[in-house]
């Protein structure tokens, strides 16, 4: 328990109000996990609030009853028990009047977030069965699920989230709740909507929340292209898992440490099977070209949600380059080493062995690759260049593309290991210059 939020909710009703931990603190707290934020839910005004506490520091949502108090070392929200009014936007109570705590639980999303804790009599305080659910380990709207969901359409992923991140069932009348306004979620912005997929693909069991998603109907709302590959059929002998779905799925049940990025990849990474899908002159399906039709597909889905510049780029190095590692065993040194000296080298590695593990099971490029990673140290993998530019035009070539071509040749020839020392470079480098060698293919 952060001793600081504790001392606010004293401080607080030692001034004669009422005063709780509120929401997923007390949560976290019934179920055994460290808190990340203590949220504070009292009867004092905003006013008295900032009487007891000069150190606020947002006052933005003081007409809604939320201030942020600075306290201590951390800032703790401080809301007044309310009841909100019309959510005309699907988003935001348009007015609040302030309320008692019994009508604050009710206002709120699920019973398991509708819970109160007093942490100076030490005393849980549940209006809305919230206690029996976390038991039941159920996620359940509280009071009609249809009106909580008609005023936040985000809780409809909110609920997915929580199911996921804590193995959680949905309760039928929930379920089915989301399910009939699914569609509705298209008015949140795409900023909430990758936040909240953020917090259900980066959990322990992604798959479980590919499954929510899927069978709730948001999935096709809120990634299409996701939804689209049902029923895109693979090759058998290929893939005995079954169809491009199936195959993402599988592979994320076997990430075996949580990463936002390398879910995200695998969510992505056969997503140009479906536009490139064909059946050959033998009766074979193909998907040529999938890994590039892919990468610029996700990169146009992840640009629609709003996903910063680095993981819409590693996400689609991911998919550009899954296909690669089946010609790990016909590549030249400088190839090979080119390759693993990616920096998106170890997460492509390891979507690699859960697309074979989740496929055909044959793992011998990536134990291959994972032996020579083992026994190669960085600089073997990526050394520094022999010689640079400058080295170059004092041979009196002017700039250009010549030079350009003479360098690639010369590093193509360090990681082939033909040319090792800065001497044996500029020896190559005035060879090439006077046009007395080829560029090495």
């Amino acid at each position: 328990m952060n001793p600081q939020a504790r001392d606010i909710v004293a401080r607080l009703q030692a001034a004669g109000h009422t005063a709780y931990f509120a929401g997923g603190c007390v949560r976290d707290q019934l179920l055994g996990v460290e808190a990340k934020d203590y949220d504070v839910a009292t009867s004092a005004l905003p006013e008295q609030v900032q009487k007891l506490f000069p150190r606020v520091t947002d006052l933005t949502g003081k007409s809604f009853g939320v201030v942020r108090v600075l306290h201590g070392e951390d800032t703790f929200e401080v809301a007044t028990f309310r009841q909100d009014g019309p959510y005309k936007d699907g988003r935001h109570p348009e007015s609040v009047r302030f309320a008692t705590a019994e009508e604050d639980a009710q206002r709120r999303d699920f019973t398991i977030n509708g819970l109160f804790f007093d942490p100076v009599a030490e005393r849980l305080i549940d209006y809305v069965g919230g206690e029996a659910d976390l038991r039941a380990r159920i996620v359940r709207a509280i009071g009609n699920p249809a009106e909580r969901f008609a005023e936040d359409q985000l809780r409809l992923l909110r609920a997915i989230r929580f199911a996921t991140r804590l193995s959680f069932t949905i309760e039928p009348r929930t379920w089915a709740a989301i399910q009939a306004a699914a569609a509705s979620i298209r008015t949140i912005s795409a900023e909430r909507i990758r936040d909240e997929l953020n917090k259900i693909f980066s959990a322990s069991k992604p798959e479980r929340g590919l499954d929510l998603l899927d069978g709730s109907g948001l999935l096709r709302e809120v990634l299409p292209d996701v939804a689209g590959m049902h029923g895109v059929e693979q090759p058998p002998q290929f893939h005995p898992e079954g169809d491009v779905y199936q195959h993402v799925r599988l592979m994320l049940s076997k990430i075996e440490q949580p990463n936002l990025e390398l879910a995200l990849g695998i969510l992505m990474h056969d997503v140009g099977k479906k536009p490139t899908a064909k059946v050959d002159e033998n009766g074979r399906i193909r998907f040529n070209e999938h890994e590039s039709v892919g990468a610029e597909m996700s990169e146009q889905i992840m640009t629609d949600l709003r996903y910063d510049n680095k993981t819409i780029l590693t996400v689609r190095e991911l998919v550009q380059h899954h296909m690669q590692f089946k010609d790990v065993p016909h590549m030249r040194p400088s190839t090979l080493k080119r390759m693993m000296a990616r920096p998106t080298f170890a997460l492509e590695l390891e979507l690699h062995r859960i697309d074979c593990a989740s496929s055909h099971g044959d793992l011998k490029h990536y134990e291959f690759l994972k032996d020579l990673l083992e026994n190669m140290s960085a600089e073997e993998i990526d050394p520094p260049p022999l010689i640079n530019g400058r080295d170059v035009l004092a041979m009196g070539l002017p700039p250009g593309r010549a030079v350009g071509r003479i360098l690639e040749a010369i590093r193509v020839a360090q990681l082939e290991g033909t040319v090792q020392t800065h001497a044996e470079a500029l020896a190559m480098a005035r060879r090439m210059a006077n046009g007395d060698g080829e560029t090495p293919g």
